[in-house]
């Protein structure tokens, strides 16, 4: 059986539980950081396949991956304006 001051503390915890203040609101704010269109017109240009597409200022960093004619692939970065 619970002791009067166990539940006097349990109801003292769940007392000040409702007086705490309500955790702030979390803004997202969408960045225009797409690059997407970038990689994707890079990858039609250069026929290759996409290895990755990274924002970099007001541009987006775009390496892909073209097949050469029996040889390695070589890898190609390009700088395009979003």
């Amino acid at each position: 059986m619970a002791s009067i001051s166990s539940i006097a503390a349990a109801a003292l915890v769940l007392a000040g539980s409702s007086v705490l203040p309500a955790p702030a609101s979390t803004q997202v704010a969408r960045a225009n950081s797409d690059c997407s269109e970038a990689a994707a017109e890079v990858v039609e240009k250069t026929g290759g396949q996409l290895l990755s597409a990274q924002p970099s200022g007001d541009s987006c960093v775009i390496t892909v991956l073209v097949q050469g004619n029996g040889q390695r692939p070589r890898k190609v970065t390009m700088k395009v304006p979003m």
